[in-house]
């Protein structure tokens, strides 16, 4: 059964987005569907609507046929549980374990209901995303033993690495089984980002939430901070002007850019070739120096604020800007040659941490990664938001699944996103920059969806009555990337770890709220 057949009433809720309400026992029927179709779970989180005279909620956003479908069910206030969705989409088994933790909604007959996010940091019979949960002196709590899945045998040895590392880099713990230097087992833990980021929305101004999203995963300052805006408002039905909406795309493409080049010259890094890491953060530096100076940030933070953009750009900052678009692209297509043609970094991208299409879709791979491993989702080119239908935005992917393939996509989308910035800068209509959000006069919600470097950045957002928020769900795409990182690693060497890591670079403060 297709999604457009089911029963369930779907409503337009913004572009390419549809919004639906059901019983809890009906949410598998719904998954079933979704996956048979070739659809995906993109985010799972809960709510607390006691105080709006309900119970607890729990709330599903999938990519189907028709555009992102988000599905909510009420929950009892005593007992709130759900059906388990891991079975169907292995994606949600961290989101479930999440939404325990913060809320206490427990997703019945769950294979696995370890921990995630406590790290012994609150009592388990708290739950810091509940209503009644107020800030005190925690009393004593239990010691934190948690129970890492053993590979048993002759030969086989752990090796634990982090949370701390040796690098200024974010904290998450790694937990290799290995014979020898061949990887049998990795499995992850995380948490150590949590900063409280969900907890601290509520109450917030609508202008202030704007600079909190923005900042949950600062390398995608701009995703964030036009999902929020999205969601912001479509919730309070307000229109953004034509010109904000392309100065969005803009820096949501400069964005792009710069983490592409850097991330290329990182790989590059990882196989010993560091003339590359010096030539590709050569080229993102001189990037940034010129976003900077042209919009006051090198990365861009609060230029996209409710209602449109805070800054623009003239003709002088135009031309500067293709000036320099056609330069970078002139030079990566010389490195591009460089790395075709060394043979250590190719023999050390190639069929390493590998991806294969067949798991890369039963386990929910996405962005640019999941595209390398055959997953043809891009947002702009499927989905488009304004300016993107107008764009012709053209989807890069690969079949192998491997280093080598992650790495050729971003090749392509650098070119690509090269081209999109000089057409946007070519064709961006003249008008106001910003215009002011509608009243609010009752509780209303909204949800944006913006294809960020990684992939999908998705902001769910409640307004209460007084115009301020009541509940925001900001969701990462290494949500669903992360669990691929430990099966990509498997049957290749310890030394490949960091290579294969870098291949995905995924963020430890996207998930970690």
């Amino acid at each position: 059964m297709k999604i457009g057949e089911l029963d369930w009433p779907l409503k337009p809720f913004g572009k390419h987005i549809w919004r639906g309400g059901m019983e809890p026992g009906q949410l598998l029927a719904l998954a079933r569907a979704i996956r048979e179709e070739g659809g995906q779970l993109i985010a799972l989180w809960g709510s607390d609507d006691r105080h709006l005279d309900g119970g607890f909620g729990i709330h599903a956003a999938c990519l189907t046929s028709v555009g992102l479908v988000w599905i909510s069910s009420t929950l009892p206030a005593d007992a709130p549980a759900y059906p388990d969705l891991a079975h169907i989409f292995p994606q949600a088994g961290r989101m479930q374990r999440a939404v325990f933790d913060l809320l206490g909604i427990k997703a019945s007959d769950a294979g696995d209901d370890r921990k995630w996010l406590r790290h012994a940091a609150w009592a388990d019979d708290e739950f810091p995303l509940r209503k009644d949960f107020t800030e005190h002196t925690p009393s004593p709590l239990a010691r934190d033993a948690y129970p890492f899945i053993r590979v048993e045998g002759e030969g086989v040895h752990e090796i634990a690495v982090g949370p701390i590392h040796a690098g200024t880099i974010e904290p998450g713990h790694w937990r290799f089984s290995v014979i020898g230097e061949r990887i049998l087992r990795l499995e992850q833990r995380f948490g150590y980002a949590h900063k409280g980021i969900e907890k601290r929305f509520e109450g917030m101004d609508i202008a202030t939430g704007a600079r909190l999203a923005g900042r949950v995963s600062g390398d995608s300052h701009s995703a964030y901070a036009w999902a929020y805006c999205m969601a912001v408002e479509a919730a309070t039905t307000s229109t953004v002007p034509e010109r904000a909406a392309w100065m969005r795309a803009l820096f949501l493409e400069i964005e792009r850019i710069a983490n592409h080049l850097g991330d290329l010259g990182g790989l590059g890094n990882d196989v010993a070739l560091g003339f590359g890491l010096m030539q590709f953060w050569r080229l993102k530096e001189d990037w940034l120096r010129l976003t900077a100076r042209l919009f006051g940030h090198r990365y861009l933070f609060d230029c996209i604020v409710p209602g449109g953009v805070a800054v623009g750009i003239d003709d002088n900052g135009t031309a500067e800007f293709i000036c320099l678009a056609d330069r970078i692209e002139a030079e990566v297509r010389q490195l591009k040659a460089i790395y075709d043609e060394h043979a250590t970094l190719q023999d050390r991208f190639a069929n390493t941490g590998v991806c294969k299409p067949e798991l890369a879709a039963q386990l929910g791979l996405t962005g640019l990664a999941g595209r390398a491993s055959a997953q043809a989702w891009d947002a702009r080119a499927q989905f488009p938001q304004t300016p993107y239908e107008q764009l012709n935005v053209s989807m890069a992917t690969q079949r192998d699944g491997d280093v080598l393939a992650r790495a050729e996509v971003r090749f392509s989308e650098l070119h690509e996103s090269l081209r999109l910035v000089r057409d946007i800068l070519q064709h961006i209509p003249t008008g106001e920059l910003n215009a002011p959000l509608a009243a609010v006069s009752a509780v209303c919600e909204g949800l944006g969806w913006v294809e960020g470097w990684r992939g999908e950045v998705l902001v769910a957002v409640r307004v209460g009555l007084d115009g301020r928020l009541d509940r925001v769900h900001p969701h990462d795409p290494s949500w669903r990337n992360w669990p691929l990182v430990e099966v990509g690693i498997l049957g290749n060497i310890v030394a490949d770890f960091p290579l294969i890591n870098k291949s995905f670079n995924l963020s430890y403060s996207g998930p970690d709220l």
